[in-house]
């Protein structure tokens, strides 16, 4: 099965391609000066595929984060993913941030918390995500000393655990390996942004 998985959900973009277990191409895109990473998302994908001397028709599954993150990464690899999917007849499936940041801790009872502003933040706890959770909330949770805690680095300071941001976690692999773990039927009109909180306006 040749799996391609990417992600721009995050402060960087991740682009990996599989043929079942083995790993045949794992790319991480960081911002260039104003042009956010999602920009390169295409011709990031054009160029891995090219160089494993596949075509897009190859593919058998596309794997996308689904947020929560950034809006405009959000909306930039589920946009792609489901024109994809539609375009070449192949399955799809959505990851959350969540779960993949939480399987990246590699334990039992990881909590993971990313700033939704508003003193509060997107939470993962108990095998479950739990929406936009008040800080106090979590904290509160935290002290329970439980968890491993991931977060970022806004949270950090005040959550205490590790930041994302500061470690290289193969989040691109994960993401892939979850796609292919999830029980689906891969439709590319089930693929949606997972936005627990509505866009800014304006």
């Amino acid at each position: 099965m040749k799996i391609l998985a990417f992600d721009t959900c995050l402060d960087k973009m991740y682009v990996v391609l599989k043929d079942d277990e083995h790993l045949l191409a794992s790319e991480i895109v960081e911002n260039q000066g104003s042009k956010y990473h999602s920009a390169f998302l295409i011709s990031t994908i054009q160029r891995v595929l090219s160089e494993n001397n596949l075509k897009p028709q190859d593919l058998d599954l596309i794997a996308t984060n689904i947020g929560p993150g950034s809006f405009t990464g959000i909306r930039a690899c589920t946009t792609v993913a489901r024109v994809m999917a539609q375009q070449l007849s192949c399955k799809v499936v959505g990851v959350s941030s969540l779960e993949i940041l939480a399987k990246s801790l590699g334990c039992d009872n990881p909590l993971v918390a990313l700033d939704a502003r508003k003193n509060s933040a997107y939470l993962y706890v108990d095998g479950e995500i739990k929406g936009a959770i008040q800080l106090e909330e979590v904290k509160s949770l935290i002290e329970s000393g439980k968890y491993k805690v991931l977060t970022d680095d806004k949270l950090q300071p005040i959550l205490g655990g590790v930041s994302y941001q500061q470690e290289k976690l193969p989040l691109g692999e994960i993401l892939a390996e979850l796609a292919q773990q999830k029980d689906t039927d891969g439709n590319w009109r089930k693929l949606k942004p997972l936005y627990i909180q509505p866009p800014p306006m304006g």
